[in-house]
């Protein structure tokens, strides 16, 4: 009996915890902080997008040169031709890869900054207005708007820059 009056003693204090919810795509998408480092990886890896694009313009040249002239083209000029657009396609593939990787692993690395600035505002927010547990959008198949703190965190983070 002592146990079912320790139950329902203790059942009303664990409703009344107060959650929030932050969606991350919404708030990652509203920082400007993430623009601004978009820009900055555009600028970082420019030189290396255009020298991609040059060597994919210089393929489809020849490739042009190839389908036009076929017919005037000893077979020597054929086959160098060809040997030519074999390393360019190489030369392009290679190029085009590295600088994928090199820009998603930039990307990752300004991403993962940006979230530490957030993941800060979360747990500043939280302790101001007392949250109990703050969830990803994610996670809850319902939330009520007013327990939706991503404005709160675009606005914190805003701030912090």
């Amino acid at each position: 009996m002592t146990l079912a009056l320790m139950l329902v003693a203790v059942a009303p204090s664990a409703w009344a915890q107060k959650i929030g919810v932050v969606d991350m795509r919404l708030v990652m998408s509203k920082l400007p902080q993430a623009e601004s480092m978009m820009q900055n990886l555009e600028t970082e890896f420019a030189e290396r997008v255009a020298a991609v694009r040059k060597l994919q313009e210089e393929l489809k040249a020849l490739s042009e040169k190839q389908q036009k002239d076929a017919l005037l083209m000893t077979d020597a000029q054929k086959t160098e031709l060809s040997r030519q657009m074999e390393s360019l396609n190489a030369d392009f593939n290679r190029k085009g890869r590295n600088l994928q990787e090199d820009m998603q692993k930039r990307q990752q690395e300004e991403q993962q900054k940006l979230l530490q600035q957030v993941q800060l505002a979360i747990n500043s927010l939280a302790e101001q207005e007392k949250f109990d547990v703050i969830l990803q959008r994610g996670a809850a198949v319902y939330v009520n708007s007013a327990a939706d703190i991503s404005e709160k965190v675009v606005q914190a983070v805003g701030k912090g820059n």
